[in-house]
């Protein structure tokens, strides 16, 4: 049997970018589709893989102006010629799922979240610091969008969701039905440590809907330490309301960054997202989680086990689930954080998939 794999775009280094990875290794000789590819953003899991970009890929100057060229996204994806796969796996966050493949074949999707610029417009500017001008102009252009997302929703005939979340959501949008299969974690990179340091922790892109101001503000108020890994458009700012015992570290390798993890005192996780990997990395490396309840963290979150919840995005609310951490701290145990972490590794993803697979009945053809 014949796979593609589509997804929207190989232009930077996430968690879905990781996911591709994934199905690469599950599928190595499936030819990744995608709109646009940077291959110097790509990590050494996909340095060999077959990727196969659009047209979008001759645009002028496409690196640096990729957003400004939103509306052609649609039908770099439509172009693709899919007929000869029987097995259509999209990784979408937004068009991948509207991958058009032959009659007779399957399309399953992995939706990371319904097209957020069309259905969360505002957390959309703010999670992606969206210049002020184009920001202005773009809501006249995503009703044409979202007429796109609502038409090409029936594509794929299984959608499988990375959260609660994103499940309900498919459901309100789309109005269909999605399993829920958690990103893949690389757990084998993380180790707890001997020793903990006296530092809590951030792992994050420096970005305003991240709420690390948040956090900041807590940590001012209550004068503990607290490590800043991570860089982005809003370091600036951030950096200027910081007090001294409040230290930023920009950009690490993984080797650092799991030291960091093994060593802090708890994680803290602010904001809300889909899903959210770097809690579940620093509980492999045996450290807990401080997190606001919402959004993913709801799946990856049992407290008492592996964290605690903030449940109020304040500066009181947080800072009351510090002082209880700093309290309770003794209460976890690094063997059992990590062990709560196993359940996501990425040997659980693949299995899901391949039991999926046997579900739908295609599992003999891909074998």
């Amino acid at each position: 049997m014949k796979v593609a794999i589509v997804h929207d775009y190989l232009n930077q280094r996430g968690g879905a970018e990781k996911v591709v990875a994934v199905f690469h290794e599950m599928f190595p000789e499936a030819p990744i589709f995608t709109s646009i590819v940077d291959r110097s953003m790509l990590g050494s899991e996909l340095a060999n893989a077959d990727i196969r970009p659009s047209w979008m890929q001759k645009l002028p100057g496409w690196k640096k102006h990729f957003r400004k060229y939103l509306l052609l996204y649609p039908k770099a994806i439509e172009s693709f010629d899919l007929r000869e796969y029987d097995l259509i796996l999209s990784s979408s966050s937004a068009f991948a799922k509207g991958a058009l493949k032959k009659q007779e074949g399957m399309h399953i999707c992995y939706c990371y979240t319904p097209m957020r610029f069309v259905w969360d417009y505002d957390n959309y500017i703010a999670r992606e610091n969206v210049p002020k001008l184009y920001a202005k102009v773009l809501p006249f252009f995503l009703e044409r969008l979202r007429r796109w997302d609502i038409e090409t929703s029936s594509r794929p005939d299984h959608y499988v969701a990375i959260s609660s979340e994103v499940q309900r959501r498919i459901k309100t949008f789309y109005g269909r039905d999605s399993k829920v299969i958690f990103p893949p974690v690389e757990t084998q990179k993380f180790q707890p440590m001997e020793s903990c340091g006296n530092f809590y922790l951030i792992v994050s892109r420096l970005a305003s809907y991240k709420r690390i101001d948040l956090a900041i503000q807590a940590f001012n108020h209550l004068g503990l330490p607290l490590k800043i890994i991570g860089w982005g458009p809003y370091q600036g700012e951030l950096k200027g309301m910081a007090r001294p015992h409040i230290e930023f570290l920009g950009r690490l390798s993984d080797r650092e960054v799991a030291h960091y993890y093994g060593t802090c005192k708890a994680l803290i996780f602010p904001g809300l997202e889909d899903f959210g990997l770097v809690p579940l990395e620093a509980n492999a490396a045996g450290s807990p989680v401080i997190a606001f309840k919402g959004g993913g963290a709801l799946d990856t979150i049992t407290e008492g086990i592996n964290g605690l919840f903030f449940t109020e995005p304040s500066v009181k609310s947080l800072v009351g689930a510090i002082q209880t951490m700093e309290n309770k701290r003794f209460y976890f145990q690094s063997t059992k954080i990590r062990e709560y972490a196993l359940k996501f590794d990425t040997a659980v993803f693949k299995d899901k998939f391949r039991k999926l697979f046997t579900e739908l009945d295609i599992h003999k053809k891909i074998a």
